[in-house]
């Protein structure tokens, strides 16, 4: 197979307008060891002819490309529970990759996944277990199953736990399972707490989360026994807020000055350095109570920059909290807004663009359902940067004359663009499917012919 007519093939099969029956073609190809294209196999709403053929394909990497679609329903995707390859089943259990933080992906049933977690091949039950789909209910349920590891992970569902399920945890067979249920009951019981300082391998999340009697906070910071964690525990007395807030280790000043109780005169006065890509991550207070409308007004109103970080990437920001957000002037900030909000302002959006060009956070930003398209071609067409000509595409005023231009750009990513376009000539259109570098472009334009379709297929070698 000729390079550039995989990549024209590549373009066809994720073409929005590909008809049906080249569809079928195309997923049916499994000529000399070949599978069809990622996309192909990936695509939106799959009619129910489509998916038999890649359940029943000879190549297990159509399969798992299959089964890791985010694209597909979950019950299409379930029929792959049987599959008689345990990579394929792996792939099932895992689930998609997801890299843009807008994007959900529907779990697998529950009954899906209790079939997984029995699976005889153990990749397929740590895949599963280490999966960021599943479902709470599913989590939960894992309480009382054989295995250690599937009890491990429901820990995890702690809160949503019956009182009985808990106890039950905290007496298992397993010390590891023990260990980690023991880390979230001691947040509510000082005894607890007490024989977790006890073990050097839970002493530091203990100090952290658990519930603290006076004479442990006291002796740790005599010893000076991870202080940083200490400083983030909710139960330390005030006293010893206030000496933490000075300590000569900045972590720890860091720390005291992310706590929830703390005003903001306090709060303001502790001396620290935030990094410039430091997300916020670590505020668990408000990334724990992101849904918690009081908790995210208090930390999205903040001074603090960690604070109004860790507000940014909540999915519950209301409008108001987003546009104050929005008027910081703070790259890190504005990064996250675009990755987060599904309503970031067109402002934030082409600042963060304009700053990162060529990054993943520009390309979140250009992704963004937002991001502007009107009056692109005026302010971009002739711009000495590609990066920025290539923005000329999106606008709808854009004329076909000016695709074609642009179709012929020194920039490589700005000629992929315009031959994306359905506006670019015809003739262009078809000259540039033989381009290897716009071949996939072109494939993929939804103003390509069906006949061109059908011959991309043909000079591929994909059987009729």
């Amino acid at each position: 197979m000729v390079a550039f007519h995989s990549s024209a093939l590549d373009g066809v099969g994720r073409n929005p307008v590909l008809p049906t029956p080249l569809l079928l073609r195309l997923l049916a190809f499994a000529e000399d060891g070949e599978r069809p294209p990622r996309d192909a196999l990936q695509r939106a709403e799959l009619p129910e002819s489509a998916v038999a053929l890649i359940l029943a394909h000879p190549n297990p990497g159509a399969r798992i490309d299959f089964a890791m679609s985010a694209r597909a329903e979950p019950a299409q995707r379930a029929r792959l529970a049987d599959d008689p390859c345990p990579k394929v089943r792996t792939a099932l259990a895992y689930g998609p990759e997801v890299y843009d933080s807008r994007r959900r992906v529907a779990p697998l049933p529950d009954a899906v996944c209790a079939r997984l977690l029995d699976d005889p091949a153990p990749s397929v039950r740590t895949a599963l277990l280490d999966s960021p789909h599943l479902p709470p209910s599913f989590v939960a349920s894992m309480a009382t199953h054989h295995s250690s590891a599937a009890r491990r992970r429901a820990v995890r569902a702690w809160e949503v736990l019956a009182p009985g399920e808990r106890s039950v945890l905290l007496a298992d067979s397993d010390p590891e399972v023990r260990r980690d249920a023991a880390l979230w009951e001691c947040r509510r019981d000082a005894r607890v707490t007490a024989e977790l300082l006890r073990d050097p391998e839970s002493t530091a999340e203990a100090l952290r989360r658990g519930l603290l009697v006076r004479a442990d906070a006291e002796r740790c910071v005599a010893e000076r026994t991870h202080l940083a964690a200490l400083a983030e525990n909710p139960s330390l007395p005030a006293d010893l807020v206030e000496r933490l807030a000075v300590d000569p280790d900045q972590d720890v000043r860091l720390a005291v000055s992310l706590r929830p109780e703390l005003d903001e005169a306090r709060r303001m006065a502790i001396d620290v350095m935030v990094g410039d890509f430091d997300t916020g991550e670590r505020v668990g207070w408000v990334r724990d109570g992101l849904a918690d409308s009081e908790a995210l007004r208090r930390a999205a109103t903040s001074a603090h920059p960690l604070l109004r970080r860790a507000a940014a990437q909540s999915p519950h920001l209301p409008p108001d909290l987003l546009r104050l957000l929005a008027r910081v002037e703070d790259p890190t900030l504005e990064n996250l807004l675009g990755i987060h909000q599904p309503d970031a302002p067109e402002e934030v959006l082409m600042r963060v663009f304009a700053r990162l060009g060529g990054t993943f956070s520009a390309w979140m930003a250009e992704t963004h359902p937002r991001f502007p398209r009107e009056g692109l071609a005026a302010r971009y067409a002739d711009h000495p940067d590609g990066n920025y000509r290539r923005l000329a595409v999106r606008d709808p005023a854009a004329t076909p004359e000016l695709i074609e231009r642009l179709s012929h750009d020194p920039v490589v990513w700005t000629r992929q663009a315009a031959a994306g376009d359905p506006r670019l000539p015809l003739d262009r259109l078809r000259e540039a499917l033989h381009v290897p570098e716009l071949a996939s472009s072109a494939g993929a334009n939804p103003a390509l012919p069906e006949a061109e379709m059908a011959a991309v297929l043909d000079r591929a070698g994909v059987p009729l």
